[in-house]
């Protein structure tokens, strides 16, 4: 038993490189036919079709997968290149502030966020249907003629909102030097800077949101203090005080039109 067993340990890596040259063979032989025989079937998904005019077009079969592509993209676009996040930010802070930990919750804020991107965002989103998506679908305008006109109102947006600052940082750190223009800024360059400054832009507003609710808990703590109720928490004490101040003057109300009215140019 010993020895046989010996003999199957020692043919077992031999049959391993076997099988695996049987199968590097096999992987180019149906390689080798399909090339062979690519034109009589075809690869239809890897094919591009050139136009009177010069410009190439890919088939279907790959505008398909790169709209699944972006498709994958698209929530990280939302964030990085609207206004959701500037409003999540400052709602965020708003509920520290508050002292309420877990209300509303992370789904009330991403919500309200959301949609409230969506309100902000209506006109370039109409804008971008208008300009590219409309005659991309009509067929009056091609791939890449659509791609260039739907990020011109993303750039006006984007550069409405960003910095001068921020801008011309990621413009040395790229250090390109041919760029004379703000228009002639590329989104490798434009999306950094505006993100940078929409995180400056949330943490102002959110600073401006925090000095209320900051005053009411030093006051609550110093008359505690003054009463010797050392043991008795300031925060239990102060939110309710916080809660009726925010609804007394409408806060969500004006939180919610300060955030809007921001993106205003």
């Amino acid at each position: 038993m010993n020895e046989s067993s010996r003999r199957m340990r020692s043919h077992s890596p031999r049959r391993a490189v076997v099988w695996t040259a049987i199968l590097a063979i096999a992987a180019l032989a149906v390689v080798a036919a399909g090339g062979a025989y690519g034109a009589d079937f075809g690869f239809p998904a890897l094919t591009m079709r050139t136009d009177a005019d010069g410009q190439q077009t890919y088939t279907v079969n790959i505008q398909i997968l790169l709209l699944m592509t972006a498709l994958t993209l698209l929530p990280g676009a939302l964030m990085i290149m609207t206004s959701f996040t500037r409003i999540v930010i400052v709602l965020a802070i708003l509920r520290q502030a508050m002292g309420l930990n877990q209300t509303p919750s992370n789904q009330v804020l991403i919500g309200l966020a959301l949609f409230l991107t969506m309100f902000v965002m209506a006109p370039v989103f109409e804008k971008l249907y208008d300009d590219a998506i409309e005659p991309y679908l009509n067929e009056e305008a091609t791939q890449k003629q659509a791609l260039t006109r739907a990020g011109k109102p993303m750039r006006e947006f984007m550069m409405a909102q960003t910095r001068s600052a921020d801008l011309n940082l990621f413009v040395s750190l790229k250090g390109d030097n041919k760029i004379a223009e703000y228009d002639q800024v590329p989104f490798s360059v434009l999306i950094p800077a505006f993100i940078t400054s929409e995180l400056k832009t949330a943490f102002q507003i959110g600073f401006l949101l925090f000095i209320p609710f900051l005053i009411i808990d030093l006051v609550v703590a110093s008359v505690l203090m003054a009463m010797g109720m050392m043991m008795l928490s300031p925060m239990m004490i102060s939110l309710p005080f916080k809660i009726m101040l925010f609804v007394l003057v409408d806060g969500w109300t004006l939180t919610i039109g300060t955030l809007a009215s921001s993106f205003l140019v």
